[in-house]
């Protein structure tokens, strides 16, 4: 493929996502960041939401968690604590988790608990904006 950069999404689990692709869009602590080839030199934290992958005119939509990406002019590598394809979103399953983590927020909790679930509200949050928004 000319002109495209080598995306890797790498999660505890495995690795999610290892392809050739034109364009990743990506939620970043400084806002949505577009990476096309060619890219400057960047490292920068991801934060939870919908990463979009352009590769051979379509689009592919993931909900992706907390992570570090690493940009290099030919290269997109992520290291993150969740990523998934919107069509394999359960969004049932997503909702329970939602307010599973808003109920335990109300109850009295020490502070790393409290980052631990504002974590897994976060990662539910992503899933069910990305299912929804594309009922894939």
């Amino acid at each position: 493929m000319a002109d495209t950069l080598k995306l890797e999404i790498v999660t505890p689990d495995a690795t999610v996502y290892s392809e050739d692709v034109h364009m990743v869009t990506l939620p970043a602590l400084e806002g949505q960041i577009g990476v096309f080839p060619h890219h400057v030199p960047l490292v920068t934290q991801m934060v939870p939401g919908e990463l979009i992958v352009r590769k051979d005119g379509r689009e592919t939509f993931m909900a992706v968690g907390e992570g570090m990406v690493v940009v290099t002019g030919t290269h997109v590598s992520i290291v993150t604590d969740m990523a998934v394809a919107a069509e394999s979103i359960d969004e049932a399953k997503a909702e329970e988790a939602r307010q599973r983590a808003a109920a335990r927020l109300r109850d009295k909790l020490e502070d790393e608990e409290v980052a631990a679930v504002n974590g897994a509200l976060a990662r539910s949050l992503a899933q069910l904006h990305v299912k929804r928004r594309r009922r894939a």
